[in-house]
């Protein structure tokens, strides 16, 4: 009986145990079940991310290298043209701009992890410089405090500056329209098309020369205004003449070309698509642009708050590295060692002047307002840094306003001259820009000091020739930065010189020769 019962209750036990085993094999099972599951998804989530993220930059590197080949094609072909001597084909007269969707090449750059640490350190240099201010406020006031007195001068009288520009905004909107509309209509239906052309063009300039030649101007005279605010209408100024040139440009060769259709009215430029055009960062109309299908707000308020850190950049560079070089407070004149360390002295503030502003307003500013307008082609710059010729440079530096002088000043000349004299549309183009920069910077500060004009149309023009395209080797990036820097150091040493001697030297007549002589050549700080 008890061995019954024992083997029994062994029986009982083991069917227990495979039971147990059964249901934990199970359990076993159904969870490998569910992790092999959720890694089959994992995997799949992970692949199609992959595949997603491969091609959108496959895409991309796609588009470049299309561009890169259709644009080293042109080189080729226009090279292999000049081997054979013929000029004629190389520059033809219905070669236009075309626009393409392309990102910013910074906005590229700054994926890449080891360019965005050198972004980074400029970003710890203005915590240097802030540092720096905060630390000499401290000894000498024995308070911490950023004192900005030099912004309120600067931008002041702001409210003058905004009616100024609503002005010209609304005739450069209107006048230039309306005038070409009236002009198209009479021109197809009129038989007098001579007398038309010519009293609308006596009429378009003498509009034009009133109301974006004259009137700014004297609103810069006679408000007084400070430099910051001087410089926005001014360059706000040059900004409506060359929009509105391409306007009436690109308008009248349409009207001129096209005829109205029987029973069809003549086709003419909306409204909006001038708006459009006077708000989009190109100095090149179109009725269409490539548009993009959204808009990323958080880019365009990171580009306007970088636009603000940027101005704050250049004040401290001002108050640590130039205004105490040059105030001059012992007012004793500067000597020939005293200057030449001034000018090497003014190379770093220069330089980063310079790369301030090219990153402010070519980068940020730009493709902040691309960005509000879905403008899609950003290819407001190309690789200047990497230039090793001073010709590449001026190509590459600002493509906005190498376009514009390339297709309304280079090419018509061209053009007028029969495609012959290259060299003379080469200089042209160095002229008007070099008249047009050192007007502003006339305007803007308030004296007339010709240095920008003759960097531009003298060394300018020598570097342009002599620093060609023929030059290749790595050298000559480094001998283009030197110039850059030396020529920036000669840029902010004499215009600072030339403004405190405005001060401490001011004018005592309203003659000619007074007021285009340099105060600097005979300031004696008295």
């Amino acid at each position: 009986m008890s061995t019954y019962d024992s083997s029994s209750g062994d029986a009982v036990r083991r069917s227990r145990g495979q039971a147990e085993n059964g249901s934990i094999r199970r359990d076993d099972n159904q969870t490998n079940m569910r992790e092999m599951t959720q890694r089959n998804e994992d995997i799949e989530r992970i692949k199609a991310a992959v595949i997603s993220h491969v091609q959108t930059h496959l895409n991309e590197a796609l588009e470049r290298a299309l561009t890169d080949s259709m644009q080293s094609l042109s080189t080729n072909t226009q090279t292999h043209t000049d081997q054979k001597g013929s000029t004629n084909n190389r520059h033809k007269p219905d070669q236009e701009k075309v626009f393409i969707a392309r990102c910013s090449l910074l906005d590229e750059l700054f994926e890449i992890s080891h360019i965005r640490t050198i972004y980074n350190m400029f970003i710890a240099a203005l915590f240097l410089f802030i540092m720096s201010t905060l630390a000499v406020d401290y000894i000498d006031q024995g308070r911490l405090v950023l004192n900005f007195d030099l912004f309120y001068y600067a931008f002041g009288q702001l409210s003058t500056v905004i009616w100024a520009w609503t002005v010209m905004l609304a005739y450069t909107l209107l006048g230039p329209f309306h005038i070409l509309r009236v002009w198209a209509g009479g021109y197809h239906s009129s038989h007098w098309r001579t007398c038309v052309s010519a009293g609308s063009a006596l009429t378009l300039c003498a509009a034009q020369m009133s109301m974006l030649g004259i009137f700014p101007v004297y609103v810069v005279l006679h408000y007084q205004l400070p430099p910051a605010s001087r410089f926005i209408i001014i360059l706000e100024q040059i900004r409506f003449v060359m929009k509105s040139y391409s306007f009436i440009r690109e308008t009248a060769h349409a009207v001129l070309k096209n005829t109205a259709q029987k029973d069809e009215p003549l086709r003419y430029p909306s409204l909006s698509s001038y708006l459009y055009f006077l708000f989009c960062p190109t100095l090149i109309y179109r009725e269409i642009y490539p548009r993009n299908p959204y808009i990323r707000w958080n880019y365009v308020g990171m580009n306007f708050l970088k636009i603000l850190a940027s101005l704050f950049y250049l004040y401290f560079i001002l108050v640590r590295l130039c205004i105490p070089v040059f105030r001059n407070k012992s007012n004793q004149p500067f000597s020939t060692r005293t200057l030449i360390l001034a000018l090497f002295h003014a190379a770093f503030p220069g330089m980063l002047m310079l790369m301030l502003g090219f990153y402010a307003f070519l980068h940020c500013w730009l493709n902040a307002f691309a960005e509000m307008l879905r403008f899609a082609d950003r290819m407001f710059y190309k690789d200047w840094w990497n230039s090793t010729s001073f010709a590449n440079y001026y190509r590459t530096w600002n493509i906005v306003v190498h376009d514009w002088l390339y297709y309304y000043c280079y090419r018509d000349f061209l053009r007028l001259s029969g495609y012959k004299l290259r060299s003379v549309a080469t200089l042209s183009v160095f002229a008007v820009s070099a008249v047009v920069h050192e007007y502003a910077f006339t305007m803007g500060f308030g004296f007339f000091y010709p240095v920008m004009f003759c960097t531009f149309a003298g060394i300018g023009v020598v570097f342009n020739f002599a620093m060609n395209d023929k030059r290749k080797s790595p050298v000559w990036n480094i001998i283009m930065w030197v110039c850059l820097f030396i020529g920036q150091g000669i840029h902010v040493c004499l215009y600072c010189l030339e403004w405190y001697a405005q001060i401490h030297c001011p004018r005592t007549g309203t003659s000619f020769w007074e007021l285009v002589t340099p105060r600097s050549w005979t300031c004696g700080y008295q």
